[in-house]
């Protein structure tokens, strides 16, 4: 995409989205409220925290077009972590509903630097855009710092009335503040109370709040729920008086939204029950007034440290009973952890200019969900084929529909292990360092083992552990897949060639199955399936002559189920037999390759065909000029210790 094209499509999307989320600004007295808002969509005005979100979450699938189940308010900032996204919309889904899950607090549990502070704040923003469209309009009493919802002025006794009429219930008390607004200014008159159509915003604490605890032992539960203010004591002349109370604290600011917690757990258990009290009654207590009715949702997480240590103590089983628990574990894709480094180091001014190898970031995304896993049960099933499996690749032995009981072997997998901020940070140190202003996917390992073994928190034998995992990570991935580019790279008829290769092969296949003779296409005679090539290509994925009947009898089956499907055989067709395919024309041209990239002073001839290989590998497979070289030289070593 040109700059051009690019900035008259972002100035495109700007006036779409002003056009889209221009808001309609409203004010008038409440008879006005319910003669212009209420009449026409009285089920809208009367969604409580959680309908309103889960309303949101619907209409930004909408709006993204989106009817694929994925959830498109998170899709472009996180990946991997789908089935903990399920589980919080399913929360959201159930407590719109009314169920008792709205009655529980929202706890997000997870590692650091899982995407769980991520999410809640996409979800924040997504609601302060909601609150600027039509269907995401929201009202509220003027002046209030609740936020209230402008029918908790209807009184009790008029509210089944008021159910009757418009088919809704309302919920909810007027707050001591504006009871004491009603009294005094408009001498209890509700129908004169001024209405305001509100705007959510965490910046002008409207609707969206977060609270730390950045040191429990000196928190004060003030924070939360205000605190007398002396400056207006004087003014009103009494301590309770709701207008000389501080309406600052963040569940206040909260209110009709979301309120984030940040490490819940490392607050005080008076806090705790505050909070509880509060999903569960929709109500706080403060001294000197009654009951304050509150609606908004918590959203809290922590981690496990956090919360092995909650576990231990026996009276916060009931805090236990009324939260629920969603675990964000890491992804366990090594592509989706890739994709978390690409979207982290896009937003890093250092990493702009430096050049990132094809296979850079998923070298070190291998790494990191290698130091996740548990080892399997299964003894046919190393940690190499599980990393695998879980990126949707093809394994010899196991089917796609066993993921799923792989993964419930350990229910806690992905809560422990190399966090994506401890990669990222070594790779700004390996590109502060770098002089060519480009990293290789070696030079990735190198920094990431220094990382590891400068890191003074970390016990020995863990150092150990990882750096055998970056050990795995280069022998069973790496490996082959530079060997692959270069092999591409230098043969340019490699495709051809490969897709020769194949129909010879299962033309040799069918007729060894069959035990019939095979036609010369040339010369019209026949002969024996020429066995040798057979074991000559199967050999190179270590296909034992005890089960090649079994692997060709697979293969012709994949052939016989795309042509009846009216599809093509190709190599992707089938994993292995392309990675049996690649190795057998690799090793038929390995003298070649060696002649190309190991001359120490070329003739023009070989000069001409290094950079033929190196310009491929550049305009082809995403290298430059610095990486398509080591990629050369590496793969040069390989062959010479084969």
């Amino acid at each position: 995409m040109t700059s051009g094209t690019g900035h008259k499509q972002f100035v495109e999307s700007l006036e779409s989205f002003t056009h889209q989320h221009r808001s309609r600004q409203w004010e008038g007295t409440f008879a006005d409220y319910l003669e212009q808002i209420v009449h026409p969509q009285a089920a809208l005005a009367t969604r409580n925290s959680h309908q309103y979100v889960w309303d949101m979450l619907r209409w930004m699938q909408a709006s993204e077009g989106g009817s694929d189940g994925k959830l498109k308010l998170f899709s472009r900032e996180l990946y991997g972590i789908d089935p903990a996204l399920e589980r919080i919309v399913d929360y959201f889904k159930a407590a719109s509903a009314g169920s008792e899950v709205g009655r529980r607090l929202l706890l997000l549990l997870g590692p650091p630097s899982g995407g769980k502070s991520s999410l809640v704040i996409l979800m924040k923003r997504g609601m302060e855009e909601y609150s600027h469209t039509d269907e995401g309009a929201l009202y509220a009493l003027k002046g209030s710092p609740l936020h209230e919802n402008p029918l908790c002025l209807v009184p009790h006794t008029l509210r089944a009335e008021f159910r009757d009429t418009y088919g809704v219930d309302i919920q909810g008390d007027l707050s001591p503040f504006c009871q004491s607004i009603l009294e005094q200014e408009y001498e209890g008159d509700f129908m004169r109370y001024p209405v305001e159509r509100i705007f959510l915003s965490e910046a002008k604490r409207v609707g969206v709040g977060t609270y730390a605890p950045h040191d429990p032992t000196t928190a004060d539960i003030a924070d939360l729920i205000g605190s007398v203010d002396l400056a207006k004591v004087s003014e009103f002349g009494d301590e309770g008086d709701p207008r000389a109370w501080s309406w600052s604290g963040a569940v206040y600011s909260a209110s009709r939204g979301l309120l984030e917690m940040i490490e819940i757990l490392k607050v005080k258990r008076e806090f705790l029950y505050l909070l509880l009290t509060l999903t569960q009654e929709k109500n706080v207590k403060v001294s000197r007034f009654p009951l304050i009715h509150v609606d908004e949702t918590i959203l809290a997480h922590t981690n496990l440290a956090e919360f092995r240590k909650f576990l231990q103590e026996k009276e916060n089983e009931a805090l236990l009973d009324r939260m629920v628990i969603v675990q964000v574990p890491y992804t366990m894709n090594f592509r989706d952890e890739s994709k978390i480094y690409r979207k982290l180091i896009a937003q890093a001014p250092t990493f702009r200019d430096v050049h990132l190898d094809p296979h850079a970031l998923d070298l070190a995304a291998l790494f990191a969900v290698l130091s996740r896993l548990k080892p399997s049960e299964r003894d046919d099933l190393d940690l190499s084929k599980k990393v695998k499996l879980y990126a949707g690749e093809d394994v010899e032995g196991f089917s796609h529909n066993e993921v799923d009981k792989i993964r419930a072997e350990y229910p806690d997998e992905g809560l422990a292990g190399v966090s994506p901020r401890f990669v990222v940070n070594a790779l700004s140190n390996a590109i502060s360092r770098s002089e060519a202003k480009s990293l290789t996917s070696m030079e990735v390992l190198v920094t990431l083992k220094d990382s590891i073994e400068s890191d003074a928190r970390m016990e020995a034998k863990k150092k150990r552990e990882w750096v055998d995992f970056l050990v795995t990570a280069r022998k069973d991935f790496y490996n082959h897949w530079v060997k692959e580019d270069v092999h591409k790279a230098l043969f340019v008829s490699f495709e051809e060639e490969s897709e020769s290769l194949l129909e010879k092969y299962l033309d040799e296949v069918e007729a060894a199955l069959d035990k019939r003779e095979v036609k010369d296409p040339i010369t019209s005679e026949t002969r024996d399936p020429d066995e040798r090539f057979l074991r000559a290509v199967e050999e190179k994925i270590n296909v034992s002559d005890a089960g090649k009947h079994t692997f060709r009898q697979e293969v012709v089956r994949k052939a016989m189920v795309a042509y009846k499907n009216g599809e093509k055989f190709t190599l992707d067709s089938h994993a292995r037999l392309k990675e049996a395919m690649e190795k057998y024309l690799f090793e038929e041209r390995r003298d070649v390759l060696r002649l190309v990239s190991s001359i120490s002073r070329p003739d023009d001839e070989a000069q001409e065909k290094i950079a033929a290989v190196e310009a491929r590998l550049i305009r082809d497979y995403g290298y430059d000029r610095h990486s398509a070289r080591e990629a050369l030289n590496y793969v040069t070593t390989l062959l010479s210790q084969e």
